[in-house]
């Protein structure tokens, strides 16, 4: 399949292309901090129950669905409003009966099931734009949705820190907020400065995972990424590192989805080599196990070129369908089938169709994927030999990474609005405005409520 970019493609490609980024002595511990800030209220009404959502997605595969949430039924509505000190770029989390939110202050909240405050913990303050080379958050403080592992009771969360810019890893109590351990987490080979957590954290053989890309524009001295730091924030902290001179940052939202295997799974953006030069392991889904090796990866044929003209895969994350798949998109707006377990190195995939332009996490119900496309979620549905049908595409205004429940595939608009989607074929069946959002805004489910990050803090929308 040609990589000739439509018109809409082409334009969708210049707004959204974003930079990926990101090396390994053992990282510095500091401390714990002083004990949690002191709780305030705001917010009523009680939900429903549900299953924890820990996790970007809910689950370590990134599936994005929850099996508890009530059939939706009428016009979902807005009931919560919570105005946070700063933007919120990460995806919300659910444990416990405690819904976690990270700011780019550099501050975690944590919200009883009536949105009351239970805690606030602010790590420090974040680096403002003008430290940065080129970057597109200001400031830049926690964007990478946090993890929390239920054998520790710890949330796990990175917070950059301005003036001498670095990247810090955190363990906070669920409880009460309290720090447990922190520990640098940037390693030689590139300059902090120019790194960015973008990515979801994950938990896979005991670590936790921290992917690194670079800055929107590409600038400075960075490389992609993923640390691996044990649970208790002792030694033994591992990293892959892509062997490229430069970029190659792995900088998707979604971060590391986890295998049946243990695996990691992450997608790689343009790397420094280009034509003639030998294959740098960028713009590529790679594997990775949890002693930081590459154990499989997968790369177009033209990958050399994709560097030189920014046309990456390192968009969206990897996309687990079942045990024999998995889908990735790219910039090129192409779409491939991969097979598990044997991604297929350089040109090996099962099938590639061009579909769309998916920035963010996709969401995944049995053989069909949700695709974030910048011009309208997509459902794909991948047949029996690894093919792909495109089944519906939803309105174009309807761009964020969805998650599913109730009966409807949610997704954002950035311009505000939370859209419901008939899963069957793509129409809007309900929506509730929600406040400005980044473009990578990611909803948390939990029982009836839709938690949504937006610039402001967080909003509920219920179903009924």
């Amino acid at each position: 399949m040609g990589t000739r970019l439509t018109p809409l493609a082409a334009a969708a490609l210049a707004v959204w292309t974003l930079a990926a980024c990101s090396g390994s002595a053992s990282p510095k511990t500091t401390p714990p901090a002083t004990a949690p800030n002191s709780p305030t209220s705001t917010g009523s009404a009680s939900p429903t129950g549900g299953t924890d959502w820990p996790v970007y997605h809910g689950t370590p595969d990134h599936h994005g669905v929850s099996t508890t949430m009530p059939a939706a039924n009428g016009t979902p509505k807005r009931t919560q409003s919570l105005r946070l000190d700063g933007a919120v770029y990460a995806s919300p989390l659910v444990v416990r009966g405690l819904t976690i939110v990270a700011t780019e202050n550099d501050s975690v909240y944590a919200f009883d099931r009536s949105y009351r405050q239970v805690w606030k913990r602010t790590l420090g303050s974040p680096s403002p734009q003008s430290e940065r080379g080129c970057g597109n958050i200001d400031p830049l403080g926690i964007t990478g949705t946090p993890v929390y592992d239920a054998g520790t009771d710890r949330v796990y969360v990175v917070a950059e820190f301005g003036g001498n810019v670095r990247h810090e890893l955190f363990a906070l109590d669920r409880a009460t907020g309290s720090v447990a351990w922190s520990k640098n987490v940037d390693l030689p080979g590139a300059t902090a400065r120019d790194m960015q957590q973008r990515g979801a954290l994950a938990i896979a053989g005991g670590k936790v995972w921290v992917p690194f890309g670079g800055q929107f524009g590409d600038c400075g001295d960075y490389k992609g990424r993923v640390v691996g730091v044990p649970l208790d924030g002792g030694s033994g902290v591992v990293a892959y590192t892509v062997p490229t001179p430069r970029e190659g940052g792995i900088w998707h939202p979604d971060g590391p989805a986890v295998n049946a295997a243990g695996h990691l799974l992450v997608v790689v953006g343009n790397g420094a080599a280009g034509p003639g030069d030998q294959y740098d392991y960028s713009d590529s889904a790679t594997e990775i196990d949890t002693s930081g090796k590459r154990v499989d990866f997968f790369a177009p044929t033209r990958w050399a070129q994709d560097n030189v003209d920014d046309r990456d895969l390192g968009i969206m994350g990897a996309a687990l369908v079942g045990s024999k798949w998995v889908v990735v998109g790219g910039k090129s707006g192409e779409v491939y089938v991969l097979r598990a377990g044997h991604l297929g190195g350089l040109g090996g995939q099962v099938d590639v169709q061009d579909i769309c332009l998916p920035f963010g996490g996709a969401a995944v119900d049995g053989d069909v994927v949700y695709l974030p496309c910048t011009d309208g979620v997509r459902a794909v549905r991948v047949d029996d030999s690894g093919k792909l049908h495109v089944l519906w595409h939803a309105d174009p205004r309807v761009t964020g990474s969805p998650v599913i429940g109730g009966g409807r595939v949610w997704a954002v608009a950035p311009t505000g609005v939370l859209w419901a989607l008939d899963p069957a074929t793509g129409n809007s069946v309900g929506h509730a405005d929600i406040g400005e959002t980044s473009r990578f805004a990611t909803p948390a489910i939990y029982g009836a409520d839709l938690i949504v990050p937006t610039l402001a803090g967080i909003a509920v929308v219920q179903t009924s």
